[in-house]
């Protein structure tokens, strides 16, 4: 049996690059960027007035003008216009082109308008309010770095540059599998010995946040039925998450099969909890890694965070930052294992604060609800004290 340490360790070995699809601009959101966005032009395009007001030529205020003549008024959209006389001035709206002769902007606050005339009734600054071309970002310049989740305010900055399809990181096939003759499904009512399948659920729930449309497969606790069937999804996907079958009941077929179907164990039980019999292993010849968890609801959701979710994020180029909060109580330790603690996030000023749930044990799935994620905390002899800092794994 190994440490989550060296499991972990392990595990992060085998990422792996799944490639590039060019995808339509709006099927990227929360993609993987795999090119580099430069800009194609000057950010902003023109000087653009950041003001709705008037615009007008400053040397004319520092010449004592302070009523200037209304030529016309500009609209955001038209072609660039040209300021006439020095000593008149042209209505301008926010985002409209900054017109020839003209280089300060007055909002209409600043001024007082009648019978076609404009008033200063403030002193302006030259060059007020206008938005001044390529001050942003130089037509050439990088925009985005390949290797970023695209939210939002990326794809406002696609969309700038005109990319109506954008390269990103392939996400892998995934087919998560649970076993266990005492699973119905979730519309059947179940008998007294039986319960809803609900592990897998929130596996393709989490994975549906990364992009990752997964098939579900149910088995039945039948030896040749579980084979036939593993066979077959490791030849189709690249990755296969399962739950249940990997403990020493008689039924828990997993590991017995995966060796009898040429896949390499990479370890099997780690010195954790929830979730020691954690079985994690690879298939050389189809390429496909596979994540088996026990099958309590609290060690497949625990483990799917703890290792599958960082291997992702690092096969998808994206890397894995150490994250940390500070316990609100004090924490009994293990002398062996390392403990994945359910807590809510509270902050306190500045300071986030990790409040342990009391829960049931690894079987509690109602206690997820509350989860934020699970403070790891390594085994050792002294228990963990309110104010201690600790590494934090997210749920949410």
């Amino acid at each position: 049996m190994i440490t989550y340490e060296e499991a972990f360790r392990r595990v992060m070995l085998y990422t792996k690059d799944f490639g590039t699809v060019s995808v339509p601009l709006m099927e990227s959101v929360n993609c993987v960027l795999a090119e580099t966005i430069y800009a194609d032009r000057d950010f902003p395009p023109f000087n653009r007035s950041t003001k709705d007001g008037i615009a007008l030529q400053f040397s004319a205020f520092e010449a004592n003008e302070q009523t200037f003549k209304i030529e016309g008024v500009i609209s955001a959209g038209l072609p660039q216009q040209q300021l006439i006389h020095a000593s008149s001035c042209l209505e301008i709206m926010t985002g409209a082109v900054v017109p020839v002769n003209a280089d300060t902007v007055v909002m209409y606050e600043d001024i007082d308008i009648k019978d076609g005339f404009a008033t200063l009734h403030t002193a302006p600054r030259e060059g007020q309010n206008i938005h001044v071309q390529g001050s942003d970002k130089k037509a050439g310049t990088v925009l985005l770095e390949k290797g970023i989740r695209i939210a939002a305010s990326e794809i406002g900055i696609l969309a700038s540059v005109g990319k109506t399809s954008v390269v990103i990181r392939k996400t892998p096939t995934v087919c998560v599998i649970s076993t266990g003759d005492e699973l119905v499904p979730v519309a059947q009512t179940p008998k007294p010995h039986q319960i809803r399948t609900s592990n897998v659920l929130s596996l393709q729930a989490a994975l549906i946040k990364e992009n990752i449309v997964a098939t579900h497969l149910h088995l039945q606790d039948d030896k040749p039925v579980i084979e036939e069937a593993i066979l077959k999804t490791l030849q189709d996907y690249d990755v296969l998450l399962l739950s249940g079958g990997v403990s020493k009941g008689k039924f828990d077929f997993i590991p017995e099969v995966m060796d009898e179907l040429g896949v390499e164990k990479v370890f099997h039980k780690v010195l954790q909890r929830p979730g020691r019999p954690f079985w994690f292993g690879v298939h050389e010849e189809y390429e496909t890694i596979v994540f088996s968890f026990p099958g309590n609801p609290v060690s497949t959701f625990s483990n799917y965070y703890v290792y599958f979710s960082p291997w992702l994020k690092n096969s998808m180029g994206l890397g894995v930052r150490d994250r940390f909060v500070i316990l609100n109580n004090d924490v009994e330790i293990h002398p062996v294992l390392t403990l994945y603690i359910p807590v809510i996030l509270e902050w306190e000023g500045a300071t986030l604060i990790a409040r342990t749930i009391e829960n049931n044990g690894s079987g509690d799935l109602t206690s997820l609800a509350e989860t934020d994620g699970f403070a790891c905390l390594p085994p050792g002899d002294t228990s963990y004290k309110k104010g201690d800092q600790v590494h934090f794994i997210p749920s949410k």
